[in-house]
C-alpha cells in the first residue's frame, strides 16, 4: 500500500483526500495545511488521519507519494528539495489529471463489477441458460438458468449425451459445420420462448473441441440491447469532451505507441492522427527528448519541460504523467501548452502590472529576501519606521534594494491605501526638477500648461513619496525640500500661495552624505532632517550566506519573465558565486542568473557551475595576511592611525577564526554586532 501525504487543504486537496480514502491502494498518513480550519484538514480529522500545519513534519513518515495541491511553485520546489529520493511528488496540475484518471478507474472498476454481477445473474439466476458439450457431444456445463428452463437438475444431465437430453439439438450440427448460429428462436416444451446462439469451440490448432449454446429470454434480450445503446452514448460523450478540450492532449501505451490525440494537439504540433496513432512517442519531437518515454521508464511525472515539437518547430511546455492501474503501468498522458500563448498572456499581465505599479507600492517585507544578521537589522529598523510618520533615509550601495525597502515601508504603514510616488532625482534634468516636484501655476514660464500642473508632492498627499538619489539634488531644490519637511507645505513654481500637504518622505542615496556636507554639496540642516531614521542596507558581499535564497527567488522571477522552468541551482554554482565580491550587488546577481538561463539548453532545469561565467571569481585574502602580527610603532604616523590599523588587523584575524560569522566575531571581541558594523564601515573592511 502506497503511503501518501496531501499538502494543501483547499478544494483540490479535499478532492484528492476523498478519492484516495476510498482506494485500497493508497494509505493517507498525513494531511498538511497552514490553516487548521481548512476544509481538507477538517475532513482528515473526521477520518482520523493525522494533520500537520507544516508539510515538512510529514516527511518523518516513509512516504511513497506527496500530492501538492497548493498551486504555489515555491512550495513545490521546497518539497521536491527536501523529500526522499524514493518519494513521488505530484503537483497540482498533474494531481488534477490523476484525480480524473482515478475517478475513471473507479468508474471502470464499478462498471466491471456490475457487469460481472450481471453475468453471474445471467448464468445462474435469470431465464438465460448455458449448455456446453465436448467434442463427443457429452454435456460438461449446465447452469442454474438451464435447470429452470428444462426442469432438470444439473447432476442429472452432466456427463450425459446431448441427444439423450435434447433429441432435436443443433449443437452437433454446429460442430460438424464449424459455423455459429446466432439468435435462433426456439420454444421449449414448457412453452418458453428463447433466443439461442450456438457456437463451436475451437482450440489454438483450429480443432473442434465442443460447442455451447446460450439461451436468452426474448424480452430480456431486448432490454440488454437498450443497455448497450446507452453505453455507446456515454462513450460518445466522453470522446466528445476530449476532442473539444482546448488543452492539447496525447496518450501513449506502455510501449510508447500513440493511442489518442485531440484536435488541439493537431493545431499546436501540426501532426494528424495518421501521423501519430500507433507511432513511437518521439514522432512529434523536433528538439529535446520524449517525455512520454522518460515517464514510462521512471514511472514519475514530469512538469514544465520546454521542447520544440512538430514540423512547425513549435515551442511548447509539456506536462506528462504515468497512467497506473492496479499498480501496473498502462501508458502515459501528456498535456501540451503553447509557449507563444503563455508569453502573450504574460505580456498582457506585465502591462497590467506596470499600470498598477504607477499607482501603488508593489513590494512588502515578505519580498525582502535574506535571513542573515546583516539583513535582520535593517528589516527590523524598517518595520519600526513604518509605524511612525518619521522621515526615513535609506543608505547603501547601488543595487542593494533601497527601493524595495521603500515599497515595504509604505505598504506596512497606515498610508498603504494612499498613493506611493517614486521620483529618481538624478533622472530629471535640473531645469525641470523643481516644477516636477512642486508643480507650477499657469503662466509660470514659457510653455507652461494652461491651468498649471500638480507636482509629485501634491500627488503623494496623504501617502508617501520616495526620493531616490537624494544626494544628487541641486542646492536650490535642497532649500525648498527643507522647507517642505519643516513647514509641511509647498509653493508651486510661479505661485505665492503655500499649499499644505501631509506626505511621508522616504529618501535614498548611495553617496557619502557626510563627505558631501564637508565638500559643501549637501546642506547640513537638510541632512539632519532626512537622517531622523537612518537605515543602512548591507551590500551583497557582506551577506553572502543569503546567496542561495536570493538566487532561488531570482530564478523564479526570471522564469516568469522568460517563460522558462528552471528548478534550482547546485551547491557548486553557489560556492563559485560566494567567492565573488558582487560590486553590483543584487542587481548584478540577477544579471548573471538571467544570462545563465538564457544560454541554458531547453532540456536543462538546474543551474550548475559551468553555467556561471568564469569571470565570477575573486582572489581570496591570503591566510598569511590575516594571521600576521600587528604592526608596531611607525615613525611619522599619528597614534590614531596606528590604532586603527591595529584594530583592523585584529578584526580580520577574528573574522578568519570564525569563518566570516559576524555574530560569533562580535561575541568573541566582546562588542555588539551593531558596533562591529560601525567599525567595519569606519575601517573600510
Amino acid at each position: 500500500m502506497q503511503k501518501v501525504m496531501i499538502v494543501g487543504g483547499g478544494v483540490g486537496g479535499t478532492t484528492v483526500l476523498k478519492l484516495l480514502s476510498e482506494s485500497e491502494v493508497f494509505s493517507i498518513v498525513c494531511m498538511a495545511d497552514t490553516n487548521e480550519s481548512a476544509e481538507g484538514m477538517l475532513a482528515a480529522k473526521e477520518r482520523r488521519i493525522p494533520t500537520v500545519t507544516n508539510w515538512s513534519m510529514g516527511l518523518e513518515w516513509d512516504l511513497d507519494i506527496i500530492f501538492d495541491t497548493t498551486g504555489d511553485p515555491s512550495v513545490y520546489k521546497k518539497i521536491k528539495r527536501d523529500m526522499g529520493e524514493q518519494t513521488i511528488l505530484i503537483p497540482g496540475s498533474v494531481a488534477l489529471i490523476m484525480t480524473k484518471l482515478f475517478e475513471e478507474k473507479n468508474r471502470l472498476i464499478s462498471k466491471l463489477e456490475n457487469t460481472s454481477a450481471k453475468m453471474d445473474l445471467i448464468l445462474n439466476t435469470t431465464s438465460e441458460g448455458m449448455v456446453v458439450i465436448d467434442h463427443e457431444g457429452f454435456i460438461i456445463m449446465f447452469n442454474d438458468s438451464a435447470e429452470r428452463a428444462s426442469d432438470t437438475k444439473r447432476e442429472d444431465v452432466i456427463g450425459r449425451h446431448i441427444k439423450d437430453f435434447i433429441p432435436s439439438t443443433g449443437l452437433l450440427r454446429v460442430m460438424q459445420t464449424n459455423q455459429k448460429e446466432v439468435n435462433q428462436e426456439i420454444t421449449l416444451s414448457n412453452g418458453m420462448d428463447l433466443i439461442t446462439t450456438r457456437i463451436p469451440l475451437v482450440n489454438a490448432d483450429k480443432e473442434i473441441i465442443g460447442a455451447f449454446a446460450v439461451f436468452r429470454n426474448k424480452t430480456e434480450a431486448v432490454q440488454l440491447a437498450e443497455q448497450i445503446t446507452d453505453l455507446k452514448e456515454i462513450q460518445t460523450m466522453l470522446q466528445a469532451i476530449i476532442q473539444s478540450s482546448d488543452e492539447a492532449i496525447s496518450v501513449v501505451d506502455d510501449q510508447g505507441r500513440g493511442l489518442l490525440i485531440n484536435p488541439a494537439y493537431t493545431r499546436i504540433t501540426g501532426l494528424t492522427k495518421t501521423q501519430v496513432i500507433g507511432k513511437p512517442a518521439s514522432i512529434d519531437i523536433y528538439e529535446g527528448e520524449s517525455m512520454h518515454m522518460k515517464v514510462l521508464q521512471t514511472k514519475k511525472p514530469v512538469r514544465g519541460v520546454n521542447m520544440r515539437v512538430g514540423p512547425k518547430h513549435k515551442e511548447v511546455i509539456v506536462n506528462v504523467a504515468p497512467i497506473i492501474v492496479d499498480g501496473c503501468l498502462k501508458g502515459s498522458v501528456g498535456v501540451i501548452h503553447d509557449v507563444s500563448e503563455i508569453q502573450a498572456l504574460t505580456h498582457e499581465l506585465n502591462r497590467a502590472r506596470q499600470i498598477i505599479r504607477t499607482l501603488q507600492a508593489k513590494y512588502s517585507f515578505d519580498d525582502i529576501i535574506g535571513a542573515s544578521e546583516e539583513m535582520k537589522l535593517p528589516i527590523e529598523q524598517a518595520k519600526l519606521s513604518a509605524r511612525t510618520p518619521a522621515t526615513v533615509l535609506l543608505r547603501g550601495e547601488s543595487g542593494t534594494g533601497k527601493e524595495l525597502f521603500a515599497h515595504a515601508i509604505h505598504n506596512a504603514s497606515d498610508r498603504k491605501f494612499n498613493k506611493f510616488v517614486r521620483v529618481n532625482c538624478a533622472a530629471i534634468s535640473e531645469s525641470l526638477l523643481e516644477s516636477e516636484l512642486f508643480g507650477y501655476d499657469e503662466g509660470a514660464f514659457t510653455g507652461a500648461s494652461r491651468g498649471g500642473k500638480v507636482g509629485f508632492f501634491e500627488e503623494a498627499n496623504q501617502g508617501s513619496i520616495f526620493l531616490d538619489e537624494i544626494g544628487e539634488l541641486p542646492a536650490n531644490i535642497q532649500a525648498k525640500l527643507l522647507r517642505v519637511l519643516q513647514e509641511k507645505e509647498i509653493v508651486r513654481v510661479g505661485g505665492t500661495k503655500p499649499i499644505p500637504i501631509n506626505v511621508r518622505v522616504i529618501a535614498a542615496t548611495n553617496l557619502n552624505l557626510e563627505q558631501a556636507i564637508a565638500n559643501g554639496s549637501f546642506r547640513e540642516d537638510l541632512y539632519f532632517r532626512l537622517n531622523r531614521m537612518p537605515i543602512f542596507i548591507a551590500p551583497l558581499r557582506k551577506r553572502k550566506e543569503d546567496l542561495r535564497e536570493l538566487a532561488e527567488h531570482l530564478i523564479n522571477k526570471i522564469n516568469q519573465e522568460y517563460g522558462r522552468s528552471i528548478e534550482g541551482i547546485t551547491a557548486a554554482a553557489i560556492h563559485k558565486m560566494q567567492i565573488y565580491n558582487w560590486p553590483g550587488n543584487v542587481r548584478e546577481l540577477e544579471n548573471i542568473l538571467g544570462r545563465a538561463i538564457i544560454f541554458m539548453k531547453l532540456n536543462e532545469t538546474i543551474i550548475d557551475i559551468h553555467h556561471i561565467p568564469d569571470f565570477i571569481e575573486e582572489v581570496p585574502i591570503k591566510q598569511e595576511k590575516l594571521l600576521m602580527k600587528p604592526s608596531g610603532y611607525v615613525s611619522g604616523k599619528p597614534l590614531s592611525e596606528i590604532i586603527d590599523q591595529y584594530e583592523a588587523e585584529i578584526i580580520q584575524q577574528a573574522f578568519h577564526t570564525h569563518k566570516g560569522n559576524k555574530t560569533l566575531t562580535a561575541k568573541a571581541l566582546g562588542i555588539s554586532v551593531r558596533n562591529l558594523y560601525y567599525k567595519m564601515e569606519k575601517l573600510k573592511l
